[in-house]
């Protein structure tokens, strides 16, 4: 961390105070991103040890840039030690925003208009900004072509359908792969292909849409980003607003090109199926393989999108074995646990003071944390915080301050999260996390509101929170 420590203070002429992992985001991309702030500025920090894909970020946020799009600016680097600093846009992604303002189908209109912007950029990135993009700097394949297509495919096939059990027959799912291949490359590919263009790519800040994650991104056919948006799995759009995003994307399109509508959705849906093995693939690989399962949870919403196409998507080329395999999935006995959401884990996070002892379990599981934060600085010790509590903002500002507290945060957010995973798919129903400080009013109260906000709107999870000290507090 000391060479993002050195960015910040060389471009900010003044030291980070602290330093804070950012859990959760970038999760399959093998990059460390940290928060640095002190208190008038904060940036974002990534380290990641492949130059080519740095470079390849750096400069393709330059040229976005250049063009008006909305992408994050580029503060420092350190590309001999695979660092840079770029534009803190905040937490909220588009996905986040979208679970918050939604009831099962029923999405709200300010989510719905948030898409609706963030498809009315989407042309200026393939088409205005693609125009003029060095395509050299494209990693690991300047082009979306036959090889592109090809990885995707096998890591589909090997890392999904081979570990989870999925019967097939490989030389007849070859020649569809080898037919579906040569369908998508009828398709024009003279535009910028973004690559990753979905939910929790996008942030919103104050409302406005910025980019993220296009380092991936190479020369391509416009059907893929937009399959991407509007068939992300977790996200799971209802069909009727798919089909309104799709129309809303062709209309905008038709500002930039001389737009075809009937050869356009000629391939739209051989894209959708293409970047929904890439990510059943992605899901395998990281769950399957890598043991990492909290990236299963999207095989039954990816899935459920398969069905769909099953039943309202015909494709121009015969594909038998794949629309086979693909049927065989849906059936499958390894997968169908997934498919059926579990009970909820309840998770009851509480604090405490260690002079009146720990809590107990009363749900008679027995397990749990318990974790004791008298090692942190400790807010109650300063006359001003004394009547304030971990709750207040002038208490978990000063927290927010120590490196030490992110640090320990980021540990108990490791361990739980791995056992939480762990518990949902063993069926268990209930996990308990105390946090225990001197006198249960600052330092443990903080760090169980801080847990509980991290699990909040967790598919399969109820988060009950309790502060036993501050009950006797009357707060």
């Amino acid at each position: 961390m000391d060479v993002l420590k050195q960015l910040f203070e060389q471009h900010f002429h003044s030291p980070a105070a602290r330093v804070q992992p950012l859990q959760g985001q970038l999760g399959g991309s093998g990059r460390n991103i940290v928060r640095l702030a002190n208190g008038q500025v904060s940036a974002i920090g990534i380290l990641h040890d492949v130059r080519e894909e740095n470079l390849a970020f750096l400069e393709f946020s330059r040229h976005f840039r250049r063009h008006g799009l909305p992408v994050p600016e580029i503060y420092a680097e350190d590309l001999a030690h695979g660092a840079y600093l770029e534009e803190d846009l905040g937490d909220t992604t588009l996905f986040e925003f979208l679970s918050e303002h939604r009831d099962g189908d029923d999405i709200a209109p300010q989510a719905v208009e948030a898409y609706r912007e963030v498809v009315t950029l989407l042309p200026r990135f393939q088409v205005e900004a693609g125009q003029d993009l060095n395509y050299k700097l494209c990693y690991p394949r300047a082009s979306f072509d036959r090889q592109s297509i090809a990885w995707d495919l096998n890591y589909f096939k090997y890392y999904f359908l081979r570990l989870a059990g999925i019967p097939f027959n490989e030389q007849a799912l070859e020649n569809d792969f080898s037919r579906l291949t040569k369908f998508l490359l009828t398709a024009d590919r003279d535009y910028f292909l973004y690559r990753d263009f979905q939910s929790r790519n996008v942030m919103l800040r104050d409302g406005d849409p910025y980019f993220l994650d296009y380092q991936g991104g190479r020369k391509g056919a416009l059907q893929y980003d937009i399959a991407s948006l509007l068939y992300d799995a977790k996200a799971d759009l209802p069909p009727e607003l798919r089909q309104q995003l799709l129309d809303h994307y062709l209309s905008t399109l038709a500002g930039y090109i001389e737009l075809d509508r009937e050869a356009f959705m000629q391939h739209f849906y051989a894209y959708v199926y293409a970047r929904i093995m890439q990510a059943l693939g992605a899901y395998g690989f990281r769950g399957f393989y890598e043991g990492k399962g909290h990236f299963l949870q999207s095989v039954p919403f990816a899935l459920k999108n398969v069905r769909w196409l099953l039943h309202n998507a015909l494709l121009p080329i015969a594909l038998p074995t794949l629309m086979e395999t693909l049927q065989g999935a849906l059936g499958s006995d390894k997968l169908q646990g997934l498919v059926f959401e579990p009970e909820n884990l309840t998770v009851r996070i509480s604090s405490f003071s260690f002079h009146r002892g720990a809590l107990r379990d009363e749900t008679g599981h027995g397990g749990g944390f318990v974790f004791d934060a008298r090692s942190l600085p400790n807010p109650g010790r300063e006359e001003r915080f004394k009547t304030l509590t971990g709750k207040d903002a002038l208490v978990a500002e000063y927290l927010d301050l120590q490196e030490s507290v992110h640090q320990f945060m980021a540990n108990v957010v490791s361990l739980v999260d791995a056992s939480v995973n762990d518990y949902q798919c063993r069926g268990f129903k209930n996990l308990m996390v105390s946090f225990g400080c001197t006198g249960g009013q600052h330092r443990s109260v903080y760090l169980a509101e801080q847990l509980a906000k991290h699990l909040r709107g967790r598919a399969g999870t109820d988060v009950v929170l309790r502060h036993r000290e501050l009950e006797n507090l009357g707060r």
